[in-house]
């Protein structure tokens, strides 16, 4: 039978939703042209050293582990369409702020405690609307588009991410491109968030002219409201049949909000926020948010610096497709675990280089091989798993727990870089290169292949471990 789905209109309903995955990226890598420009302007003239500068460059990720956790909350309270809208105001309220944090109540160019603060404010403004679009974003495209193309969409959003962050790269050295590092001290980095105020506001606006999801309106038993979006999405001759299943599945989802944590066992749970701690402690982030510092202390001017890392945010796109692309073929693990031993070899291989104090362009072959092999593999392929593994009856939960791991494991590591560097630079990039070791020893040992497999099958895997841990 032929199909009446309208795929230009799913299309453009998810490239709205995603511009919430390229302020996602878009906020959490601004930080990497503005850092040390901050820690010039704020940090060091208050006196405050490493710790300062290290939860300074790392606060909006206060604000992503607090929208991670009210994300449900808002999600059900005022739909997934409402709280988007509230992440973007959120992304224009931190942009404008960051960018200038004296405003009203304070003087530019006299810094002060509490100008810090304010600005640590404003970034934790942002982290919530990063936390909010993490989380909602996916459960948007997920809820429109078709069951057999939805994994392309949902994937999209990861792209988008990675394209967000390659974005802002090129923003931040056309701002500092030619100027003086006085200029960009002063003035510069004030652009750079600023930038983001313009993406911000076009999100906002663009979702005012999206609808509310099917599932959404079903649940609010706004039934007539669902079936239009779902007829104009797929037509109207499937349009009742998928209401039909919608409503089935509400009503089966109904009785299970009662179901216990750890009704599957407690293993299941751990394995998520492993899984999410791991994405974080091999230090990817440490190369996104201190990137053109990391030139710089291979001995690149700051215009180069941040060139090279334009270079590496294309080859994190690159990557990052190359895995939509092979996740379904190759299975998740044997992706996890050759990414995790391409990060060890890249991160060891920085390590060794620091230790004999050789700086120059082998020492960004080997950040481009661990930043290759992280983004083939857990950057997208986490988020994969983790929207899979959990048995249907605690997937709720037991998301907002690991995504909230990820996020608090996600601030430890990065507010401690600065310090860790101040003690071993070989050291710090060793540490990283031996949690890589271990993500695939854990990925071989604890993860089950998901390729191929339903949820309900999930479900029966935990089932028979949990039988099993009882008996």
């Amino acid at each position: 039978m032929k199909t009446q789905r309208n795929s230009t209109y799913i299309f453009m309903l998810t490239l709205v939703a995603a511009i919430g995955g390229l302020l996602f990226g878009y906020d959490t890598a601004v930080i990497s042209g503005a850092e040390k420009s901050i820690q010039t302007y704020l940090i060091e003239p208050l006196g405050l050293g490493s710790l300062a500068h290290g939860a300074t460059t790392s606060s909006a990720l206060i604000g992503c582990i607090i929208g991670g956790l009210i994300s449900g909350f808002f999600a059900s309270k005022f739909g997934r369409k409402n709280s988007l809208i509230v992440a973007a105001v959120l992304f224009f309220v931190s942009a404008l702020g960051s960018a200038y944090p004296e405003f009203l109540f304070f003087t530019k160019g006299d810094p002060t405690l509490g100008l810090l603060i304010t600005f640590n404010f404003y970034r934790i403004i942002g982290g919530i609307g990063v936390g909010l679009a993490s989380a909602i974003t996916p459960m948007y495209i997920g809820e429109i588009a078709p069951a057999d193309i939805r994994g392309k969409m949902v994937s999209f959003n990861q792209f988008m991410i990675i394209f967000g962050m390659l974005v802002v790269y090129f923003v931040n050295w056309g701002i500092a491109n030619g100027q003086t590092i006085e200029w960009v001290n002063d003035i510069g980095w004030r652009y750079m968030f600023a930038s983001e105020a313009i993406p911000a506001f076009v999100f906002g606006v663009l979702l005012l002219f999206v609808p509310e999801t099917p599932r959404y309106l079903a649940m609010q038993r706004q039934d007539g409201k669902a079936l239009s979006v779902l007829s104009r999405i797929n037509g109207p001759t499937e349009a009742h049949s998928i209401l039909g299943e919608i409503k089935h599945s509400i009503s089966l989802s109904g009785s299970l909000k009662t179901e216990k944590l750890f009704a599957y066992g407690k293993l299941v749970i751990v394995v998520g926020i492993l899984l999410s701690v791991f994405q974080q402690f091999v230090g990817i982030n440490v190369a996104l948010y201190y990137a053109p510092r990391i030139f710089e202390s291979m001995g690149a001017a700051k215009d180069a610096s941040m060139l090279q890392t334009i270079v590496m945010g294309l080859v994190n796109v690159i990557f990052t497709v190359v895995a939509i692309y092979t996740v379904d073929k190759w299975g998740r693990k044997p992706l996890l675990i050759t990414g995790s031993i391409g990060m060890a070899l890249g991160m060891f291989g920085v390590a060794s280089l620091a230790f004999a104090n050789v700086i120059g362009i082998s020492t960004l072959v080997f950040i481009i091989i661990y930043t290759a092999s992280f983004m083939m593999s857990w950057g997208p392929i986490c988020w994969v798993l983790i929207s899979e593994i959990f048995p249907n009856k605690i997937r709720g939960q037991a998301v907002a727990i690991a995504v909230a791991a990820q996020w608090a494991a996600n601030y430890f590591i990065s507010s401690t870089y600065p310090m860790m560097m101040e003690f071993s630079g070989g050291m710090t990039y060793g540490f990283y290169g031996l949690m890589s070791v271990l993500s695939a020893l854990f990925v071989w040992k604890w993860i089950p292949e998901t390729k191929g497999k339903t949820l309900e099958q999930m479900e029966k895997l935990w089932t028979d471990k949990r039988q099993k841990e009882v008996s």
